[in-house]
């Protein structure tokens, strides 16, 4: 490393993602949750392919902003920059919530299990929502 570089830091390690319980909702025990991923439900494939597309275009679109900032570029074009790929993340939430509702929600329903199903959205809305 010569003088006046910054270290790369390491990738933060990607969290491990575990059914949450929020308490009881309805006539729904605490604990009961839907799977999150089974064999027989999970996103269309082509909803699959399409959200890590642009979570790859906005991977590279934050590298950019880092590269940018690194240039010390104007701070009104890093912002600009920042509020496009704020959007972009909106649209991805948006594209899984609907690929969310016609797989697991649908599955949830068809199996009986369409409290518990509409609760589990209702709490994925509540945290998604939390952003905006």
């Amino acid at each position: 490393m010569t003088r006046g570089e910054k270290p790369l830091r390491p990738p933060a390690p990607s969290p491990k993602l575990e059914p949450i319980s929020h308490g009881k909702v309805g006539n729904v025990e605490e604990d009961k949750t839907l799977p999150r991923k089974t064999e027989e439900v999970y996103l269309k494939s082509e909803v699959e392919k399409d959200l890590l597309d642009r979570l790859g275009r906005i991977e590279g679109h934050l590298r950019g902003i880092s590269r940018m900032l690194g240039e010390q570029k104007s701070c009104d074009d890093i912002l600009i920059q920042i509020a496009a790929v704020r959007a972009a993340m909106t649209q991805v939430s948006i594209k899984l919530l609907e690929g969310h509702m016609d797989t697991c929600v649908r599955e949830g329903i068809l199996r009986g299990e369409g409290e518990l199903a509409i609760s589990n959205l209702r709490r994925a809305l509540s945290s998604a929502l939390k952003q905006f």
